[in-house]
């Protein structure tokens, strides 16, 4: 504290004081300035509630912040340029640099809140596809701050080139050693692009043990759930070199069930198989403009077997297992309409007196025989 006051004693010796009357208006400027800053941003506010469209909101919010801390920082750049100068006597040419570094900084901060809130709108909507949502605001920030780093190395007097030179080795050198980061980084930007699934497709490969709803795509890995609520995060350059289902675009799900009937309904086969055809041309719920058969297919073991093969119009999958069990239940009231029922695994021997005998196998008369005591 002693060295402070010292210091302060030292610097103000034969001082101006006018300059505190300089800083005095130039924070009270800064005041009234924020004050009709805010009615007028409330003003606005006002009408932009009243109007149909979202973005004069957005761009609103957007602009709140940033314009309020503008307002102040600037009279105060000001000031403590005006103080330093003072008391310092040392060169403040670099506030200058330093107030348009700030200005630029401010109008890159715009510009990302309204990149995060435009993204953020788009997400809500339905119509959409929030996987390109995302890429691009992805992309939209990486640009705003390799833009705003590289502008303000320039105002500092950092020369580009010297500094884009030196990047050449060592963008080759980290390249080498971070080739799997940048690989995914790749695989993510694959994904954007060729949009193999989006967020909310349930994806599953043959290739991998993977299988989950898709519920993240950044720009390193991709986060699944799976059925068992478990979290699969997956890097993006699997994708590159993997088969990749997407159940999710669909257009139908198929039913494909055998039936067996039991060989004494032999006679009943035709009528049903008619009927049950009968049942899915008429069925709500069936694509009737997808393959449709309905077919005595084998004799089997125990069973004559038919066969329906149809598509659903739905591709969800509890809406598709309902419809599913509708379908079979109308089977199973057919078939017992017609007297007849569904065979079970059975096996019938039969023989007769001769093969009986041939075969040393006591006849039921012999059975009941009283054994000779002699």
């Amino acid at each position: 504290m002693d060295r402070f006051l010292a210091w302060w004693r030292t610097s103000s010796e034969g001082l101006n004081w006018n300059w505190l009357e300089h800083i005095a208006l130039l924070l009270a400027a800064a005041a009234f300035s924020w004050l009709v800053w805010k009615v007028v941003f409330g003003k606005l506010v006002s009408v932009s509630k009243t109007t149909k469209t979202q973005w004069d909101t957005i761009v609103l919010e957007s602009v709140s912040v940033p314009i309020s801390v503008l307002i102040w920082l600037w009279p105060s750049s000001y000031a403590i340029d005006s103080l330093l100068e003072v008391t310092s006597k040392a060169s403040t040419d670099w506030f200058a640099i330093s107030r348009r570094v700030m200005l630029f900084g401010v109008v890159l901060w715009i510009l990302l809140r309204l990149v995060n809130k435009v993204e953020a709108y788009l997400m809500t909507s339905e119509t959409r596809d929030q996987t390109t949502v995302s890429a691009m605001g992805h992309i939209f920030r990486l640009l705003l701050a390799v833009v705003g780093v590289l502008t303000a190395l320039q105002e500092f007097g950092i020369s580009l080139t010297g500094l884009l030179t030196f990047g050449g080795v060592g963008g080759l050198i980290v390249g080498l050693a971070a080739k799997d980061l940048l690989s995914n980084f790749f695989g993510g930007l694959m994904i954007y692009f060729d949009r193999p699934f989006s967020v909310g497709d349930w994806i599953s490969s043959p290739d991998r043990n993977i299988e989950g709803t898709v519920e993240r795509i950044g720009m390193r890995m991709t986060m699944l759930r799976s059925f068992e609520s478990r979290p699969i995060y997956v890097p993006n350059s699997v994708f590159s070199s993997i088969v990749v289902q997407n159940p999710s675009r669909m257009q139908h799900r198929r039913i494909n069930e055998t039936f067996g009937l039991r060989y004494k309904d032999a006679d009943k086969m035709a009528v049903v198989v008619a009927d049950v055809k009968k049942m899915l041309e008429a069925h709500p719920d069936i694509e009737q403009r997808a393959t449709m058969m309905v077919n005595f297919d084998a004799f089997a073991g125990s069973s004559l077997n038919f066969f329906i093969y149809t598509f659903t119009k739905t591709v969800n999958w509890a809406k598709y297992h309902e419809v599913k069990q509708d379908v079979m239940l109308k089977i199973v009231e057919i078939v017992h309409g017609h007297g007849a029922d569904f065979a079970f695994p059975t096996r019938t021997v039969s023989f007769d007196n001769g093969d009986m005998a041939e075969a040393n196998i006591p006849l039921p008369e012999q059975l009941n025989a009283t054994p000779n005591q002699d």
